[in-house]
């Protein structure tokens, strides 16, 4: 299977041990499967001394980000948008990852903020976000929520019935409020959004003269299918016209998140997907499913070929619709990466041949596939850069439990890692770094480190004022 950003699922053909140990032996390291590299980690990975220097100032695992990049793929929607002639917001979905430096870069670049709690909101205030550039979504929203929202002008998606009648109340007193109906995709088993029923009762609700004011309809789909995206969206357009009909100025769509991310090229996933079995893993682990780590038309892309379906672009021009979206992990594709320092090793042996296996200053809960029970497929960086022997290695966490492991898969690193290396996960800024973390054992939650263009080609460091 592969996963989606909320957990949707898509079976692939399972794999199981293979039965002769000679086979099995050519597998114990399993395939290499190094991430896309950005510019700016190269010259991280480069520089002789700055990985070592923030690793000794921190003292223990860190997050690195680099917010130019959250800044270049802003910059990749909007152009999508603007190469078919729609108008269209960015709304940068927070839940992906908590770091000031990213809201920073959304508010130096125009990007809206999508946000589900207080702390969300208050977040994204205090880091350059107005309040009219904040999306406000989440299931059942407290009252408190709701009432900062309309303080602020934000625009507020609309789970259900009960939550229409409770802002209603609060707007009459605090102002004008901007919501948008969120709908529950035909034959969907969500537990988001309002059925047929409950949105025509809505609609009747709002008074286009009163305290709340129709904006339009959102939806989010499970899975990563434009198509399914498109149909959803034209969907909403007629939902806008209907409202506009009776007086409402229905004029937004959302059509959500869920904008697939490219880690690996297609030839090394195609390779992992056809031959990997349980004999790649530590103790012959498993898995059900993993994210679909190459994506052939990736955020922008995925953006166009929405667009692009069945005239979606040319009705939205034609009536005057702007379209919503909420990426997150799209949004921090390439922002990100995780330090771990290497503080013990072991040779262990499988079907005859050795490994290693080891142990790093921090645990799984700083990267988070376990969350889904599944592994973070794209190769750790080992660094410094020495010569050496490629050697299969699993990667374990500093705490008390067997099933605390970053790695299961027995990675070819470049050479056999020795304690004091630092191994770098590529590619974490989108949900890794944080969905999980916790303070497991009185580790530190490892802090963020945001990385600065200095002068010629330095880079330097300062922490994340999150």
């Amino acid at each position: 299977m592969v996963l989606d950003d909320d957990g949707a699922r898509t079976r692939r053909s399972d794999t199981t041990l293979m039965g002769a140990d000679a086979t099995a032996a050519t597998n114990i390291g399993a395939v290499p499967m190094p991430a896309h590299r950005d510019p700016w980690e190269r010259r991280l990975l480069d520089d002789p001394n700055l990985l070592g220097d923030i690793a000794f100032a921190i003292g223990g695992p860190f997050h690195v980000m680099y917010p130019p990049r959250v800044a270049q793929n802003i910059r990749g929607f909007r152009a999508a948008f603007e190469r078919a002639g729609v108008a269209g917001g960015v709304y940068y979905g927070k839940k992906a990852n908590k770091a000031a430096s990213v809201t920073r870069a959304c508010a130096e670049n125009d990007a809206g903020v999508d946000i589900s709690s207080v702390g969300e909101l208050t977040a994204a205030l205090a880091h350059g976000v107005r309040g009219a550039e904040l999306m406000v979504t989440g299931p059942a929203k407290s009252d408190d929520l709701l009432w900062l929202a309309v303080r602020h002008g934000a625009l507020i998606a609309l789970d259900g019935v009960d939550e229409l009648d409770r802002l209603t109340a609060l707007a009459s007193t605090t102002g004008p409020a901007r919501v948008l109906l969120r709908v529950l995709p035909t034959a969907s088993a969500s537990r988001f959004g309002m059925t047929e029923t409950e949105l025509e009762r809505a609609v009747a609700l709002i008074d286009p003269e009163g305290p709340v004011r129709l904006a339009g309809f959102s939806f989010h789909l499970s899975g990563y299918d434009p198509l399914a995206r498109a149909e959803q969206a034209i969907a909403l357009i007629e939902r806008c016209l209907a409202a506009r009909a009776v007086g409402h100025d229905a004029g937004t769509i959302s059509i959500g998140g869920g904008f697939g991310v490219d880690y690996l090229s297609a030839d090394t996933w195609t390779e992992f997907t056809a031959r990997a079995d349980r004999t790649w893993f530590h103790s012959g682990k498993s898995f059900d499913s993993y994210y679909p780590y190459h994506f052939p038309a990736p955020g922008p892309a995925m953006l166009t070929a929405i667009l692009r379906h069945d005239g979606l672009a040319r009705r939205l021009r034609d009536n005057a619709i702007r379209v919503a979206i909420e990426p997150g992990r799209a949004l921090l594709d390439r922002a990100g990466s995780t330090v771990f320092r290497v503080q013990g090793s072991k040779t262990r042996h499988a079907h005859g041949r050795p490994y290693r296996l080891l142990t790093v200053d921090g645990t799984s809960l700083s990267l988070s596939e376990q969350w889904f029970d599944s592994e973070y497929l794209p190769d750790p960086v080992l660094w410094p850069d020495r010569p050496g022997e490629p050697t299969p290695t699993c990667v374990g966490a500093a705490s008390c439990l067997e099933s605390d492991m970053l790695s299961w898969r027995r990675i070819p690193l470049a050479r056999p890692a020795a304690v004091g290396d630092l191994l770098i996960y590529p590619n974490t800024a989108g949900y890794q770094m944080d969905s999980n973390e916790s303070a497991f054992h009185e580790l530190p939650i490892p802090p963020k480190v945001v990385l600065h263009d200095g002068p010629g080609d330095r880079l330097r460091w300062t922490l994340d004022a999150g």
